[in-house]
């Protein structure tokens, strides 16, 4: 049977917060203090993250750690200083501006969130040369295109992992359909290893979607790592990588993949950027116990 658009958004197909976000970039009574964006400096590289939405998602529980009971999730989130009643998402995409090329990494929920983001850091969608889509969940892809099929990158290259493509290619899903089938012919494909440009190369890091991709940036000697969805929350998933999460499609896989991102950003100190972590989205990873512990980033790369 194939799913309506809202069937699909509502299913494991599209992370389910997606649905119900307004078309502007924040929801919420607090909206308005939200910011924007945020700038960052790697070498000769000007990465910014850009918040293109929030909202509250009530029962976290029934997100992270499907695979322990309540009395530990409700032990580990008070340990944490955080409510098992609502979590906060939210909805980070990354410009990387090179000198020679902007690449967005991922488009947000729709053109609009995007592009109210992007003008508050200083582009316009006609700006951007690269779009690279990590997976293709309906949070990462809405802002390709508006509801009638509007191109938003008008000027853009579109990059992704061909393993990603090839399955939702064949997955009769209606996000896909919409938002990137219409664009097929304008994307190139890359594997774990390729560089996308100079400075930014895919790795595979498989599990929360069947060809999921990271970008490690490399500038100036320095470092950052774009995991996109490896890990959603700062305790739920970077904290216990083991404990399953609803919208990993391989849930052994994507607690492997955290384990090896993790480990490797603990072991040589490399800054993380995820898509749902609390804004600006950038952190560092330290070992701790049999896990992780997640650490903002405050003025390191300014």
């Amino acid at each position: 049977m194939k799913l309506t658009r809202r069937q699909t958004l509502l299913s494991g197909a599209a992370l389910p917060m997606a649905a119900t976000i307004p078309t502007g970039a924040t929801a919420g009574a607090h909206a308005a203090a939200l910011p924007t964006h945020r700038d960052f400096t790697l070498g000769d590289f000007k990465v910014t993250t850009l918040l293109a939405g929030s909202r509250s998602v009530d029962n976290p529980h029934g997100i992270f750690g499907l695979n322990v009971d309540d009395d530990t999730f409700e032990e580990v989130s008070t340990a944490n200083f955080i409510g098992t009643d609502a979590a906060q998402f939210f909805f980070t995409p990354t410009v990387v501006n090179t000198g020679s090329e902007v690449i967005l990494f991922d488009t947000g929920l729709n053109p609009a969130g995007t592009g109210d983001a992007l003008n508050a850091a200083g582009y316009t969608p006609a700006d951007v040369t690269h779009v690279v889509i990590t997976h293709m969940h309906g949070d990462h892809i809405g802002g390709l295109a508006d509801d009638n099929g509007a191109e938003t990158f008008t000027n853009a290259a579109y990059i992704t992992g061909q393993v990603e493509f090839d399955h939702w290619a064949g997955a009769e899903n209606d996000n896909f359909e919409a938002k990137v089938r219409p664009l097929a012919e304008k994307f190139s494909f890359i594997g774990d290893g390729d560089a996308v440009r100079s400075g930014v190369t895919a790795m595979a890091t498989f599990g929360h979607t069947p060809g999921h991709m990271g970008y490690m940036l490399e500038s100036g000697g320095k470092q950052l790592f774009l995991m996109a969805d490896i890990a959603n929350h700062y305790v739920w998933s970077v904290a216990y990588p083991d404990w399953e999460v609803r919208f990993d499609m391989d849930k052994a896989a994507a607690a492997a993949t955290r384990r090896q991102i993790m480990g490797m950003a603990a072991a040589d100190r490399i800054p993380l950027i995820g898509y749902h972590m609390p804004f600006p989205g950038m952190g560092f990873i330290e070992t701790r116990g049999d896990g992780f512990h997640y650490v903002p980033h405050s003025y390191q790369l300014i």
